[in-house]
């Protein structure tokens, strides 16, 4: 949801990521791969760590394809994180720096762009991407070749075709471990529900390998805030982070576990963001941490030392006062 060039000199990286405090003297890709390496440290909460941040794909561009406005991530194979924009493109990073690779424009059924917000990368390399048009949940060839379009239950379409309101349906989108149970999650509440309930629809993939709507969930959100992005973690419990915004005081994130109980999914909480250190981070806008901006992407990228690592992105909607900023958490559930 919406609330320069490339950077190539490596002396302007350095200076970038040495603000950040996760950057040695042998560039961003050692800084990366320093920053998984890290002892626990510089905690958000009993639960989580931060080590590190990333700015530089901030303002830039890749293939003439404007790096941001990136609304969910998903672990690719061959060494890449897919990175997806609401802008209606794919970017392929590589996992370690974080470099883009290359860039795939997604179109709908009449070559229209998409409000592309939740990505998943499966397990035969496509992509199934949520849209919170219509909303949607459609699949694309590693190319951007539309494959197929998953089935939506009626009462999810946007008003007045159904319940959802405008800009604020299918908001994250994760494959359970298996593959066989694909999750989608709704921003905010549907028409008549109540202000701090949402709904997570699932699907569950047929003998021939497409998928068929299945069993349907509530969770109860933070006053005030949405569900941003949603991810399984390596046992099956949901990563979950509400986000909102304040004008004048900056973001609201938390990072909560969910676990399903019946026909609900209960949460508890892993971190405010707002904790966290902030490691000198800037901030164009006021912000209870200069740390925060608008976290909308969010993937589980490996497991270290027994805890699971987690990669989010924010959307910066190509506004001057916010900034395509990464995040390496360290998460002990």
């Amino acid at each position: 949801m919406r609330p320069r060039t490339l950077r190539t000199a490596l002396a302007t990286l350095t200076t970038v990521l040495a603000a950040a405090g996760c950057l040695t003297a042998a560039g961003p890709a050692a800084a990366a791969q320093d920053a998984r390496e890290k002892p626990a440290g510089n905690a958000c909460s009993p639960a989580v760590s931060l080590t590190g941040y990333w700015d530089a794909l901030d303002g830039t561009t890749h293939d003439g394809t404007y790096v941001g406005n990136l609304s969910a991530l998903a672990g690719d194979r061959r060494g890449t994180v897919a990175a997806l924009s609401d802008r209606s493109s794919l970017f392929r990073l590589d996992a370690r720096t974080l470099e883009p690779r290359d860039v795939v424009p997604l179109a709908d059924e009449s070559g229209a762009a998409l409000d592309a917000e939740g990505l998943v990368a499966d397990r035969d390399g496509t992509y199934l991407v949520a849209s919170e048009t219509e909303p949607s949940v459609r699949r694309y060839s590693r190319t951007g070749t539309l494959l197929d379009r998953l089935p939506v239950p009626d009462d999810l379409r946007t008003a007045p075709a159904g319940r959802a309101r405008a800009n604020g349906s299918f908001e994250g989108l994760t494959l359970l471990p298996g593959g066989r149970t694909l999750l989608a999650s709704m921003e905010y509440p549907l028409a008549g529900d109540p202000a701090d309930l949402v709904r997570f629809q699932t699907w569950q993939r047929t003998g021939r390998g497409d998928f068929r709507p299945g069993d349907r969930y509530a969770y109860r959100t933070d006053t005030g805030l949405g569900v941003s992005e949603v991810t399984a973690a390596p046992d099956g419990r949901l990563l979950v982070l509400e986000r909102g915004f304040t004008a004048g005081v900056g973001n609201t994130v938390r990072l909560y576990l969910a676990e399903r109980r019946g026909t609900a999914y209960g949460k508890r909480l892993l971190a405010d963001l707002a904790a966290c250190p902030s490691l000198g981070a800037p901030a164009g806008q006021p912000q209870p941490n200069p740390l925060l901006d608008n976290f909308e992407g969010m993937a589980v990228t490996g497991r270290s030392k027994g805890r699971t690592e987690v990669l989010i992105v924010s959307d910066d909607n190509q506004n001057a006062v916010q900034t395509t900023r990464f995040l390496w958490l360290r998460v002990s559930a």
